[in-house]
């Protein structure tokens, strides 16, 4: 089962690569990391993405409160949160398919962001199956070039780690 942690580190250089060595030396596959500022200077947001069951999750959250500069880390997994990846997918586009694309950017809610003579580049963002759908459809027209960020995920309702951490 797919597991998602989110956690509220200090914004220090080898942070990252902190966590991501527990990850390797505990032999647990990362299936997305995506790292970035919060809303309080000096704190960045991990999502990761893992596949394991809830007692390794148990494990993984315990092993994360052990780095120093560990601040909170939460498992979304069983509670309603609302969650998104990103992607860029650049892809043929000649005069005579161009309005066909564009008719399916409309309908997956994607937006294009980049127009030459020959291509467009498209932006959506979404859950991985809605983004894998979309790309799917765009195959037959050539994919130039892709790429996808990682999930990011947030706990529905007014609750905010940044202010359980703070309080």
């Amino acid at each position: 089962m797919k597991r998602t942690f989110v956690a509220l580190v200090t914004d220090k250089p080898g942070v990252l690569n902190q966590v991501a060595s527990l990850f390797r030396r505990r032999a647990f596959n990362i299936e997305s990391l995506t790292v970035g500022h919060t809303e309080k200077p000096g704190i960045s947001r991990m999502t990761i993405m893992i596949d394991t069951d809830p007692i390794s999750a148990e494990r993984i959250k315990a092993y994360l409160y052990k780095l120093v500069n560990v601040l909170q880390v939460d498992d979304l997994s069983e509670i309603p949160t609302v969650s998104r990846d990103l992607a860029m997918v650049k892809i043929q586009a000649k005069a005579e398919t161009r309005n066909d694309v564009m008719q399916l950017v409309d309908v997956f809610r994607a937006r294009i962001v980049d127009i030459n003579n020959d291509s467009l580049i498209i932006e959506i963002t979404g859950t991985e199956d809605k983004i894998e759908s979309f790309v799917d459809v765009l195959r037959p027209y050539g994919i130039i070039e892709m790429a996808q960020t990682g999930s990011v995920a947030m706990q529905r309702g007014p609750t905010s780690l940044a202010n359980e951490q703070s309080a």
